[in-house]
């Protein structure tokens, strides 16, 4: 018998939990060959699953199988990241830009701050 995709997938820590893997098992984001993937479906290695993690599309191939979750610098021996730079590139930049940013300790905006900060944003 193999090992369940979703728990594989905790174990090399793609996701923070179990629960969270087979949910997005569920929600169609683990794919193999364009095709959606249950949590129950179980892993052979050498096969390369395309995962979607919020707005980032990973590709990554199985390398050795196992059954519990081992530490962040052992994922490298049971797994191959075969996701893009550019990919990484894109996610990086997105999250420079998509959101406002203080500078750290910095407190919070007084109600002058506030309203320039509003003028400026929505005119």
């Amino acid at each position: 018998m193999g090992i369940r995709i979703d728990k594989y997938l905790w174990a090399v820590r793609i996701y923070k939990t179990r629960s969270l893997a087979t949910e997005a098992c569920r929600n169609g984001h683990i794919a193999m060959n364009g095709m959606a993937l249950k949590a129950s479906h179980e892993v052979v290695e050498g096969e390369i699953y395309d995962i979607h993690i919020d707005q980032m599309h990973r590709q990554v191939q199985v390398k050795q199988l196992l059954g519990n979750r081992v530490g962040a610098k052992l994922v490298g021996d049971y797994l191959t990241d075969l996701t893009p730079q550019e990919e990484y590139d894109r996610i990086r930049i997105a999250r420079q830009y998509s959101f406002e940013r203080r500078d750290a300790h910095t407190g919070r905006p007084t109600k002058r701050d506030r309203r320039e900060i509003e003028e400026f944003k929505y005119k």
